[in-house]
């Protein structure tokens, strides 16, 4: 009951939130259940039979080369958006020795490994692509895709003249300070042992791909691979070689999300793994209006992003009011809001996938911002197609995979998520 002199909102009763709320942590209670480990249920371990799962399918094996000894101003350790960003400020300052030392063979970091079909960003590119203004550039789309993300983490090295010190497939094994000397030492897989008088590290976390510890996977007969290294070479670039073939992908998560619609149209047959699902919510993707885009002035980025904080601040009239409220009912309130944002999502699935039961089994039971959230409009419809099967493992997971591929043409995809 709300607090004495605190009008009620309009709206289904309590008991309805009360119930939600229950069956919420009863999938909790079944994902902790099937899944107690935590995060060592993952591996980025890629030794032996699992090493084909971190080969980088995008360029040719590391040529061979003499060991870097010299001496920069500032080193990057990865070379993503982080790197970018920072190594422009400086170059803007005057800083001219400047290293990056990337794993893979570009700068580009997530965008340079994640190359799937369907790969873009799900924040208004607008607001998410660095340098925008710096690069008198404006994105193609409300949401980028992937090969455009990427051509403008080349051009922003380009433009800083960030390539000419850069070392490409290379890693960092250690760091050593050396305080007599007041400069880091920084070693590599490839012999180096340079100098940096600053180090910054901005290697992220999505330059090794994770899997699931699944029973069996490394003795799996079928072609198999990681959506950050999805292999084009057998896929086609337009997947035109999945046609006659069977393929399963593991996992629903922002990344399956975006490539299932793709298998979809052209797979012989689709089979999706699915522990938890995402909550999948509206996309409305458009082309860049070009009028709206001549009319921008210079700064125009960073008044945009300026003008969204000033719009999620919240307004006198609401403040008062919650200012009204004791603690317990603000957190009620929310968790009400929350729940009729999430039963919305249930509402569109029901609206959109045809087969009751694969609708049913679609629908994320827990709140808003558990699990990342995912904007979509191909991913639901997919599953209309009758050569598109939802294998719903109710919190289990995948637990094991046989080596026999009992279809020839099988071909396994584990997705980043």
């Amino acid at each position: 009951m709300a607090d004495e002199g605190v009008m009620e909102r309009e709206g289904p009763p309590q008991d309805y939130y009360d119930d939600i709320k229950a069956r919420f942590a009863d999938a909790r209670d079944l994902r902790l259940r099937y899944r107690p480990q935590g995060t060592s249920q993952y591996t980025s371990d890629f030794s032996g039979a699992l090493a084909r799962y971190a080969i980088d399918p995008h360029a040719e094996p590391a040529p061979e080369r003499a060991p870097i000894t010299d001496e920069v101003e500032a080193l990057f350790i990865g070379g993503g958006f982080s790197a970018l960003l920072t190594a422009a400020r400086l170059r803007e300052r005057g800083v001219e020795s400047i290293r990056i030392v990337e794993r893979g063979a570009d700068v580009g970091g997530t965008w340079y490994w994640n190359r799937y079909p369907g790969a873009a960003c799900d924040v208004p590119a607008y607001d998410y692509l660095p340098l925008l203004d710096e690069m008198n550039y404006v994105p193609s789309r409300l949401y980028a895709k992937g090969p455009e993300i990427f051509a403008h983490c080349q051009a922003i090295a380009r433009r800083y003249d960030l390539y000419d010190l850069a070392v490409f497939r290379t890693t960092v094994l250690r760091t050593t300070w050396d305080d007599a000397e007041k400069v880091w030492l920084v070693e590599t897989d490839r012999g180096d042992r340079m100098r940096a008088k600053f180090v910054i590290c901005a290697n992220g976390t999505l330059s090794k791909p994770k899997l699931s510890k699944i029973s069996g996977m490394e003795r799996f007969a079928g072609h198999s691979f990681h959506t950050s290294r999805w292999d084009y070479g057998y896929t086609g670039q337009d997947l035109e070689h999945l046609a006659d073939k069977v393929v399963g992908i593991i996992g629903t998560g922002a990344s399956a999300v975006q490539a299932i619609p793709r298998l979809a149209r052209t797979a012989k047959q689709l089979y999706v793994f699915q522990r938890t699902p995402s909550g999948i919510d509206i996309r409305g993707d458009r082309p860049t209006d070009p009028e709206w885009a001549a009319r921008l002035q210079p700064g125009w980025q960073q008044a945009r992003r300026m003008k969204h904080i000033r719009g999620r601040e919240i307004d006198a009239a609401k403040k008062a009011e919650l200012d009204t409220l004791s603690r317990q009912e603000k957190i009620r309130r929310q968790e009400n809001d929350n729940i009729d944002h999430m039963m919305r999502i249930h509402r569109r699935i029901e609206e959109i996938v045809e087969d009751p039961a694969t609708a049913e089994s679609l629908k994320p039971w827990y709140m808003f911002m558990c699990k990342r959230p995912c904007f979509d409009d191909e991913y639901l419809p997919a599953y209309n197609r009758p050569s598109v099967h939802l294998v719903d493992t109710r919190g289990k997971g995948v637990t094991e995979i046989a080596p026999e591929v009992p279809c020839s043409r099988a071909r396994l995809i584990r997705s980043t998520s």
